[in-house]
């Protein structure tokens, strides 16, 4: 009878049309009978539903494709490594008990090689767990979709604990949403965007109110065939979140059936052919007259202003996802962190921005010949845009060299965010400031509000942090007797930087190939203009 039941199971297997299933089913969930504008999911619903967690903190999602390997995102692993990711299987809530629930760790990941941060192509990550986990009505291996699937004009199921909007987080107690959202073809949504390949596939209402968002990247986008659900895509990003005719971008799963079989070579997950019913996507699509633009949103996405109790204090730059780099003089007379907030910005489709306050979790201090700089934890990472790149190498900016410093607009409300560019050119230091940290400008008009302004210079195509202004509280910001604006340099302080920043290596662009200049380089690719939400 045993055998009589092995045989007759391999038998149905290879019967399921451009099926390469592994013997032990996919795609089941036995009790199934807010992404943006979703609904709770009942519990079991989804059981190959996975969450990250690094540092305690759900980051993204992930499904769970056999015993021992899950599918997500590549970029959810900017610094290119899952050492201190833990993995839950069987999660309903982020807050609740969660008795059907198991976790584990992850002993490896494997990215595509082909994934491209600026592009985001190929945007598709491979988890191996720590150890195998058995399967009951909660957890459940998901079915992929097979090399040469169709997806016409069909309804998705994409799952996940992200935000419910930009910068706007899922409500206690944090119970995983449900969406259906229909697809877009490429052609279309290529309107959108620009630039999406056959890698991709895209999902939207086009009236918006319905989508995936930050925190969801990596997570699954289902439909069912029969009795099995099989996975199309993987959260990967968009532009905003539910914004109408902005739909948001999958990286398409049968795309890449190969990849996954040359890396998993026991156990394989089950790959199953999806043919559609649905009506075809129209190939000739007519965009509007004036193509996608990459407008800017913010000249300066990676600024930050800094307040105690609601007032604008000084500003900094966002060094990582978890970090704003500021002068030590910002926090002088100051104990603890209460009061104190970041507050950045998001930017928005008609290229306005709007501000996001984070609240500051802690300030950790170097100081040099009585001077220096202050790095701000913020309570939770912000991902949205990536960072300044910071000189930690000491780059040769000789006198003479055209510059310029970003400081507080004071004459706009804290609501808009708004700063001012201001163009400088760096001079000797006068005597009195001639130190082994300064570098000096000419003279500049800077205000109190101004402390922690920074120095950039352009080094090829990019622009670096070379300098942060620092002035002591009550202070002349500008002496008369002074024919310069002194700046302390950032060179000096590498290892308090990579001391600190190393604790969180999500923000590394990876560590084993470190180097000072990449240390907290997500580069800004040139600008971008369109601040992409990677979810």
């Amino acid at each position: 009878m045993k055998m009589f039941w092995t045989l007759s199971l391999v038998l149905v297997t290879l019967l399921i049309k451009g099926s390469d299933c592994q013997s032990l089913a996919c795609g089941s969930a036995p009790l199934n009978s807010k992404i943006v504008g979703g609904d709770n999911a009942s519990v079991g619903a989804w059981p190959w539903q996975v969450s990250l967690h690094e540092d305690g903190s759900h980051f993204c999602g992930g499904s769970l494709i056999n015993d021992q390997w899950v599918l997500t995102a590549a970029h959810c692993f900017p610094g290119g490594n899952a050492m201190n990711i833990t993995v839950y299987l069987g999660r309903q809530s982020q807050e609740l008990p969660n008795p059907n629930e198991l976790s584990r760790m992850v002993s490896q990941l494997v990215l595509h090689p082909g994934y491209d941060r600026q592009s985001h192509n190929n945007d598709m990550a491979l988890l191996h767990l720590s150890s195998p986990v058995s399967f009951t009505d909660y957890i459940q291996p998901v079915c992929l979709a097979a090399e040469g699937s169709v997806f016409n004009s069909d309804s998705m199921w994409v799952t996940g604990w992200g935000t419910i909007n930009s910068g706007v987080p899922l409500p206690s107690p944090q119970i995983l949403q449900e969406v259906t959202v229909p697809l877009v073809g490429n052609s279309k949504c290529n309107c959108s965007y620009g630039y999406i390949t056959d890698n991709m596939m895209c999902a939207g209402l086009p009236e918006g109110g319905k989508d995936s968002c930050q925190g969801d990247s990596g997570g699954p986008m289902v439909i069912r065939q029969g009795s099995s659900w099989i996975q199309a895509g993987v959260v990967s990003f968009g532009r905003g979140c539910a914004l109408p005719d902005i739909p948001g971008v999958y990286a398409r799963v049968s795309q890449y059936q190969r990849w996954i079989s040359g890396i998993i070579r026991n156990n394989m997950p089950g790959f199953v052919s999806f043919e559609s019913t649905s009506p075809p996507q129209p190939e000739n699509v007519n965009c509007p007259s004036t193509p996608p633009t990459l407008c800017q949103g913010s000249s300066w996405p990676w600024m930050a202003i800094l307040t105690h109790n609601g007032n604008p204090t000084c500003v900094g730059t966002l060094a990582s996802d978890r970090f704003i780099m500021t002068s030590a003089s910002c926090f002088s007379g100051f104990t603890g962190t209460n009061g104190w907030t970041a507050t950045l910005s998001i930017a928005q489709l008609d290229c306005s921005s709007s501000p996001l306050p984070i609240d500051v979790a802690k300030v950790i201090f170097d100081n040099i010949f009585g001077n220096g700089i202050a790095l701000v934890e913020l309570s939770e990472p912000f991902a949205l845009v990536g960072n300044v790149p910071i000189d930690l190498i000491d780059l040769e900016f000789a006198p003479g060299t055209q510059c310029s410093v970003v400081g507080w607009n004071s004459g706009a409300a804290l609501s808009e965010l708004s700063f001012l560019e201001v163009q400088t050119t760096i001079v000797h230091c006068d005597p009195s400031d001639s130190t082994p940290i300064n570098i000096c400008t000419e003279r500049l008009p800077v205000q109190q509000h101004d402390n922690g302004s920074p120095l950039l210079c352009r080094m090829n195509d990019m622009l670096v942090q070379i300098g942060i202004l620092s002035i002591a509280p009550d202070s002349h910001t500008n002496p008369q007797s002074s024919s310069s604006t002194v700046f302390i340099k950032t060179s000096p302080f590498n290892s308090f930087l990579y001391d600190v920043l190393s604790d969180h290596q999500s923000i590394l662009d990876g560590a084993e190939s470190f180097s000072p200049l990449s240390l907290t380089c997500i580069l800004l690719l040139s600008f971008p203009a369109v601040l992409l939400a990677l979810y």
